[in-house]
């Protein structure tokens, strides 16, 4: 979970969030474009409900939806009243939001004809989302459906006082918030609430829950042997930069790795120039290393700003990844990076989890990098 203050650009601090369970307070959330995820399966499951009506008290009133600067899958969305709603907020680079997709997407299509409204509120992290185009493609590939507000100005996330992604919000058919979820976690207790929700409309949904089997980078984080945290790249967030010599901001700077590198620290060699942020490839076969423990190894790329791609490398312990090797490369650790978005580069088969070492070269000039995530 990332939280966020747009009026101060300020960003809260981050601990690991294990599943099921009320935010422990801020994770930063790992950013998550489409990575060939399969679509969750539906399965009926009998559980019953664990709270009453009277547990559900009323947080508020469903603000105006008006503040989105276009709308997709559907025209714009103002007549919500007599309809339950959940409105979630996004943004298509985050890791926590697509890690909870599949669990949306279910209730989307279990309750909809029970009169269920899910609304995706778009608001962007970085610059890159922010582009119309690039949202309406990552809806398309990721296989989003439902309405998608478009809050490029984040004018719905201030009108909610939101400060997180993933949000979750839970309106009644008055037009009542009764319940919100941050972050990941909680699935079994929102889809009662929908359900108990409906049921206060005069549907009758029944107890059974969804059952979903998320894949790819949907897949729920290995939690357990998850220490290493979102890291930014930029100078504005970064705190576990290692290049030998002091960081050069805003200029080009060629760097050299360090001697050894500390679980979590990150180094660049090569031609870099560092921004707010991301790092930026200046010149050719630049490196990208990061010490790490964790499954799953996530990086936030775009290609140069005058279009095209760059091709890269990756390597784990000094070697191509093999089995290891995420949905975004082949197993000689052979990947591009073509368009702005989460790159999924390694996702470890089953067994124990260790400190290594992943690097990345780019072979071309004009990649940004942005963020790690991990899972």
């Amino acid at each position: 979970m990332k939280a966020y203050q747009p009026a101060t650009g300020s960003w809260e601090g981050r601990i690991v969030q294990p599943p099921h369970r009320l935010p422990l307070a801020l994770v930063v959330c790992a950013i998550g474009l489409w990575c060939g995820a399969a679509r969750a399966e539906l399965k009926s499951e009998e559980h019953p409900l664990t709270f009453s009506a009277a547990q559900l008290p009323v947080e508020g009133s469903l603000p105006s939806l008006d503040g989105a600067m276009d709308w997709i899958n559907t025209p714009p969305m103002t007549q919500l009243h007599g309809r339950v709603v959940v409105v979630e907020f996004w943004t298509y680079t985050c890791i926590n939001w697509r890690r909870t997709l599949p669990y949306v997407r279910a209730w989307a299509d279990k309750y909809r004809d029970q009169g269920l409204v899910v609304i995706g509120v778009h608001t962007p992290e970085f610059e890159f989302e922010k582009n119309i185009d690039n949202v309406r493609l990552a809806v398309k590939e990721i296989g989003i459906t439902f309405p998608v507000a478009v809050d490029s100005k984040y004018v719905i996330w201030r009108a909610f006082k939101n400060q997180y992604w993933p949000a979750l919000y839970f309106v009644d058919a008055q037009g009542r918030i009764r319940h919100h979820q941050f972050g990941e976690g909680g699935y079994a207790q929102s889809e009662e609430v929908i359900q108990r929700l409906l049921a206060e409309a005069g549907h009758s949904g029944g107890h059974a829950l969804v059952s979903v089997e998320p894949a790819g980078v949907e897949a729920a984080a290995d939690w357990e042997n998850l220490k290493s945290p979102e890291t930014y790249l930029g100078y504005k967030r970064s705190d576990t930069f290692a290049s030998s010599g002091r960081a050069v901001r805003e200029k080009r700077h060629v760097y050299g790795l360090p001697a050894k590198l500390k679980l979590n620290e990150w180094a660049l060699t090569g031609d870099w120039t560092l921004g707010i942020d991301s790092a930026v490839l200046s010149g050719a076969n630049g490196r990208l290393v990061y010490r790490f423990h964790a499954r799953d190894v996530n990086l936030i790329l775009s290609s140069p700003a005058g279009g095209g791609s760059v091709r890269f490398r990756v390597l784990l312990d000094g070697r191509p990844p093999g089995a290891a090797h995420g949905s975004d490369t082949d197993e000689q650790g052979s990947g591009a990076v073509s368009e702005p978005r989460m790159y999924q580069l390694i996702r470890q088969p089953p067994g124990p989890v260790v400190d290594r070492e992943f690097e990345i070269e780019f072979l071309e000039p004009g990649v940004a990098a942005f963020d790690f995530t991990f899972g």
